[in-house]
C-alpha cells in the first residue's frame, strides 16, 4: 500500500526555479532508488534524476546537469527536485518514482500521479 505525492509543480519562467517535492507513504521495502521521470505531451518518458537512498549516490541525465538537483530525507521518505535555470523544454509532468535499480523511463516499481511543470518563454 505505497503511495507516491508529487508536489510544487506550476508555471515559471524561463530561467526560473522550481522545487518538486515527493512525500512516500506506506512501506518501501527494498526500494533503494527514488527518482524523477517526465512526460512532455505527445513524448514519451524521459529519466529525468535519481538518487540512492542508501549511500546517495546520484544520477541525472545530460540535459539537467549543472541545473537541477535530486536530494532525499530518508527519515521523512520524502525526495526533492530542485530545478533552476528552467527552460520551456523541461515543460512536462513531472513524476516521482521507486524501485531497487535506476530505470530508464516506465519500468519504474512505484509511481506517484505526478505533477505538472510549465515553463514559459
Amino acid at each position: 500500500q505505497v503511495q507516491l505525492v508529487e508536489s510544487g509543480g506550476g508555471l515559471v519562467q524561463a530561467g526560473g526555479s522550481l522545487r518538486l517535492s515527493c512525500a512516500v507513504s506506506g512501506s518501501i521495502f527494498s526500494s533503494d532508488v527514488m527518482g524523477w521521470v517526465r512526460q512532455a505531451p505527445g513524448k514519451e518518458r524521459e529519466f529525468v534524476a535519481a538518487i540512492k537512498r542508501s549511500d546517495g549516490t546520484t544520477y541525472y541525465v545530460d540535459s539537467v546537469k549543472g541545473r537541477f538537483t535530486i536530494s532525499r530525507n530518508n527519515a521523512k521518505n520524502t525526495v526533492y527536485l530542485q530545478m533552476n535555470s528552467l527552460k520551456p523544454e523541461d515543460t512536462a509532468v513531472y513524476y516521482c518514482a521507486a524501485d531497487q535499480v535506476v530505470r530508464s523511463r516506465s519500468d519504474w516499481l512505484y509511481w506517484g500521479q505526478g505533477t505538472q511543470v510549465t515553463v514559459s518563454s
